[in-house]
């Protein structure tokens, strides 16, 4: 009886991570994908911990309100919600093109202060989509909560991890093509990985704006 609890068990595990997955990289989460996509705008390839450091900070942040909004010991009313991840992905944008300086300064390798409190404005903002996450998943659940919500969290990071990775070579490509043109250009002045994150920044916001106010007026 064990052995079988236990395989079923598993068999739920993966089947919620398996839904993570497909819930983090598909159509609907736009929202999210491209919050990811405005959080690794700002660093460079060599600044994978950094990157790892304020990856871990939204983890925990949407872990904690998923478990919370999933139990229901908080309300989650889904339109203020998604209002809500409209402007986190605004604001991550807007402090993207604002913060001017993420180079390592100091001997001692201190950093600025943008480059600081990144890893706790992604724990703000991963409570907020964490309780988008939890109005999906809540409509899943029969009985038991543990073993879905934690296979669905361990497929949410593994979808992350993926679209994070695409998003890594895009934003390498693009630095090439970036490079490219400012060999062509003597007006360019901005240096290559400030003008990617002017660029990608940029869209990211008015996309954001628009999610903003459309969901503003419902």
């Amino acid at each position: 009886m064990i052995g079988i609890v236990s395989a079923s068990t598993v068999q739920e595990f993966f089947a919620f991570a398996s839904l993570g997955i497909s819930h983090i990289v598909a159509r609907e989460a736009a929202d999210h994908i491209l919050f990811l996509v405005a959080l690794a705008a700002a660093y460079r390839p060599r600044e994978w911990r950094s990157v790892l450091w304020v990856v871990t900070a939204f983890t925990v942040g949407h872990s904690i309100s998923l478990a919370l909004a999933v139990s229901g010991r908080v309300p989650v009313p889904p339109k203020a919600i998604e209002l809500a991840i409209a402007l986190t992905i605004l604001v991550t944008a807007i402090e993207n093109l604002v913060a001017t300086n993420r180079q390592q300064v100091g001997a001692a390798g201190a950093r600025s202060w943008s480059f600081r409190y990144r890893p706790a404005l992604a724990a703000i903002f991963g409570l907020v989509h964490g309780a988008g996450f939890a109005e999906y998943l809540r409509a899943l659940f029969v009985e038991q909560v543990a073993v879905p919500l934690a296979g669905f969290n361990v497929g949410i990071e593994i979808g992350q991890v993926l679209v994070l990775s695409c998003a890594a070579i895009v934003l390498v490509v693009l630095d090439r093509v970036i490079d490219a043109l400012r060999a062509r250009a003597a007006w360019w002045r901005l240096a290559t990985h400030r003008s990617r994150v002017v660029l990608v920044s940029s869209i990211v916001a008015l996309v954001a704006a628009r999610w903003v106010a459309a969901r503003a007026t419902w």
